[in-house]
């Protein structure tokens, strides 16, 4: 696997939490839907383009050794933290046994941190399991917190025509996940009272006369 060059599936990032970019990856084109995650090619692209982001250390050799096993695991999570943010934003309360998968993924593979002092002192996050699960392992505690924390509540559905993304409300104006469908939802009010303008004034001048 040449993991360079390894196709997205076009899942996008958008610069939200890593979980909620996580639950991207099933997204929509055109109003229809798509899977970012066809194949452990596909998981370990967005993995490797995730990297920055992570708190575990992904080297071109963990992607090249990313399993069909991991890919069910990232959907099953990936499902898991779309459901629970749907019912976030709904206001309902979340299903038990989705919270029982959460947790269950949150400690798939033990992590901790050390220190290391060469060439300057930082902190190296170590794992017993394999760095891939011990990454998908991070994303799902990323999600705990976050569906605990005050994040929850700035949790949003996008409102653009077709989209099926979530994001995390940064302004209290914010209705779209980018600019491209605030672009498309606009277009879109404007076309319809452009259609329904006509119309209205025909039904207008029936009733005056």
């Amino acid at each position: 696997m040449d993991v360079a060059h390894l196709a997205g599936g076009g899942a996008p990032l958008l610069g939200e939490p890593a979980p909620i970019e996580l639950g991207n990856t099933s997204y929509a084109a055109r109003g229809r839907p798509k899977e970012g995650l066809q194949s452990a090619e596909h998981l370990a692209a967005w993995l490797r383009d995730m990297r920055p982001r992570l708190a575990v250390t992904l080297t071109d050799a963990d992607l090249d050794g990313v399993t069909d096993d991991d890919l069910h695991a990232a959907r099953e999570l990936r499902d898991v933290i779309r459901s629970l943010a749907a019912a976030a934003v709904a206001g309902r309360e979340p299903d038990p046994g989705e919270v029982e998968t959460l947790n269950r993924h949150a400690g798939r593979a033990p992590r901790w941190r050390e220190l290391r002092t060469t060439p300057e002192p930082r902190v190296v996050v170590r794992t017993a399991g394999r760095p891939v699960a011990a990454a998908l392992g991070w994303l799902a505690e990323e999600a705990v917190g976050l569906f605990a924390g005050p994040l929850r509540g700035e949790l949003r559905a996008c409102h653009g025509p077709g989209c099926v993304l979530h994001f995390v409300r940064d302004s209290p104006r914010r209705e779209w996940c980018s600019p491209g469908c605030g672009n498309r939802a606009r277009a879109a009010r404007h076309y319809a009272k452009v259609r329904q303008g006509p119309r209205d004034e025909t039904a207008a001048g029936e009733t005056e006369s």
